[in-house]
């Protein structure tokens, strides 16, 4: 899958989404969290700065959280300093909507987004987080206050969810 994410030509946004959704599968099916594949973008060179997906690194990680933890080891800094490295114009690609609250107590990745200083210009999101864990999911409104753009990126809703909620309990509904 690595050769699809050297073939995407800048500004299609579909193919970036289908790329995180391929590392989407990557992640253990668990009943307790989404499996959720996210890219991170230098704008500017089309060049995959980072990627990520649920669980990829030790703990409850989420794909952002790993998507940038993983970019400031490379770096050898705190994902706190990754606005020092990054380039002007980042955009963030995710299967489903960054989280606003954690019931683990970590750090949301909406906040983890926005700590990065506004480098950050443009998440682009395949589905909204269902209210299976956290009701009302303030992530899109979070980061459009904080002036992120939020784009749909529509058309894979179906198989997004399909890989996030792998491992579930199917309900009768």
């Amino acid at each position: 899958m690595a050769d699809l994410a050297l073939s995407i030509t800048a500004g299609d946004h579909a193919s970036y989404l289908k790329y995180a959704l391929s590392l989407a599968t990557q992640s253990p099916p668990k009943p307790t969290n989404y499996r959720v594949g996210a890219v991170l973008l230098d704008v500017a060179t089309n060049e995959i700065l980072s990627t990520g997906y649920t669980l990829e690194l030790p703990g409850n990680t989420h794909a952002e959280q790993c998507c940038f933890e993983k970019l400031a080891s490379k770096h050898s800094i705190d994902a706190g300093q990754l606005s020092d490295i990054l380039p002007v114009e980042v955009a963030l690609y995710t299967t489903m909507e960054p989280c606003s609250f954690r019931l683990s107590g970590n750090l949301p990745c909406v906040d983890r987004i926005l700590n990065i200083g506004g480098k950050i210009k443009t998440v682009y999101v395949g589905v909204q987080e269902p209210e299976k864990f956290v009701s009302d999911n303030s992530g899109k409104a979070k980061l459009e206050k904080a002036g992120v753009k939020f784009v749909h990126v529509g058309g894979l809703e179906e198989r997004i969810l399909e890989v996030a909620t792998a491992g579930h309990e199917k309900s009768n509904a």
